[in-house]
């Protein structure tokens, strides 16, 4: 096939790293052009034909309507844009033929998400959602490490996204970044899919197992209101933030695992995703980034800081394949350059994608659930089965072949 012709939705802060760290890079290997560009903001998008002239000796359509870059005779499209328009654009891309990596964020409806996985089913595009985490590196070595059963039997999981975004919501008031009305109006996981991604394929989620209910809960939402105390004037003072500090969220998996995800970005916190596996033979812990298998002695308790850090030690026996075999590049530690590198591998190829519609709008999807159940006390409430049924009979993923 020749090189795609690819189209980038959005040049905001995600979209113009996108286009530095990762699309660039890929676009010099040879595998795709970058021939349009879509960005509401004429100073953004000035700026992105003038960088691609300068890197690529090419200057690319610009446009400030989707559907015109749509348009514009391209064979793929990548979604940078403000989570809002997401569904939407995605699926006026899917029915003109033009295959979708659509990057990260929670819906706002279950509907949309349904909207998504039919226009994908009637139209049969091609559709991956650019989770980059289930590419990290700790991640890959884990999910290889659960498929070899060094867990033991998989009974719990924790993910989450503790990020300090309080300096960049205040920010926010003034350059009108869509994220803030998100803090402003909903109370939710609004950010499930970094800590959700790498977890379903540990759990086999759509491929022999399925989350079947959540419950969800909220803190108070102070952490805003303390941070611009500070500030003498603002037009934030005085705001009320629908938010929580902490979301906490429990899934229920067919395959009698439990999933726990908190959401903590307003409040003093160092960086961290959460991530934990809980086995019957073991377990990790990424705060300390520790492994302790102990199948044979279960009263032997060593002193936890002397496992600190050990699990590099287990990178040599079982570090994933696909991170030894592949080129890690670009932001996240090379996370973002192996999921844009899958997509357009499985456009190219014409396979199917490692994270497909029925993993995107479940992942979605639990953001408007989640709203649901706080705003009912914590209720548990129904996940919907988007593979409708075939979630029993469809094959796990090939560990040799895919992630």
């Amino acid at each position: 096939m020749e090189r795609l012709k690819v189209g980038a939705i959005g040049l905001g802060l995600r979209g113009k790293s996108v286009l530095e760290n990762v699309l660039v890079p890929i676009c010099e290997s040879g595998k795709i052009d970058i021939t349009a560009i879509c960005e509401l903001s004429d100073e953004a998008l000035l700026w992105g034909k003038n960088f691609l002239k300068e890197k690529i000796n090419k200057e690319p359509l610009c446009f400030k309507d989707y559907k015109e870059l749509l348009d514009s005779s391209i064979d793929a499209v990548v979604v940078i844009c403000g989570w809002r328009d997401h569904v939407d654009i995605a699926c006026e891309a899917l029915k003109r033929g033009i295959a979708v990596g659509l990057e990260v964020g929670g819906a706002y409806s279950v509907r949309d998400c349904w909207r998504l996985v039919k226009t994908v089913e009637e139209t049969g595009g091609k559709f991956m959602f650019l989770e980059n985490c289930c590419y990290g590196k700790r991640e890959l070595m884990l999910l290889n490490m659960v498929r070899k059963g060094v867990f033991g039997h998989t009974v719990h999981f924790t993910g989450g996204y503790h990020h300090d975004l309080r300096e960049s919501l205040e920010r926010s008031a003034f350059s009108g970044r869509y994220r803030l009305k998100e803090y402003l109006h909903r109370n939710g996981d609004t950010y499930p899919s970094h800590a959700l991604g790498p977890i379903m394929q540990m759990a086999n989620i759509n491929r022999g197992n399925r989350i079947v209910s959540l419950t969800s809960t909220a803190s108070g939402a102070f952490g805003m209101e303390d941070y611009l105390e500070k500030f003498e004037e603002h037009p934030l003072k005085n705001k009320k933030f629908a938010h929580g500090d902490m979301i906490t969220t429990t899934l229920r998996c067919a395959d009698g695992q439990t999933i726990t995800l908190t959401l903590n970005t307003t409040l003093p916190s160092p960086y961290s995703r959460k991530l934990g596996v809980f086995g019957t033979k073991g377990c990790y812990n990424e705060d300390n980034d520790s492994i302790f298998i102990n199948p044979d002695k279960p009263t032997l308790e060593p002193k936890r800081e002397e496992l600190w850090g050990n699990a590099e030690k287990h990178e040599e026996e079982y570090l994933h394949k696909y991170w030894k075999e592949n080129k890690a590049f670009g932001s996240h530690g090379g996370m973002d350059g192996m999921v844009f590198t899958a997509f357009f591998d499985s456009v190219i190829n014409g396979t199917e994608p490692p994270i497909d519609v029925y993993d995107g709008a479940l992942i979605m999807a639990i953001t408007p659930l989640s709203e649901e159940s706080v705003a009912l006390g914590g209720t548990a409430v129904a996940v919907p089965d988007f593979t409708s049924g075939r979630w029993v009979t469809r094959p796990p993923i090939d560990p040799d072949k895919d992630i």
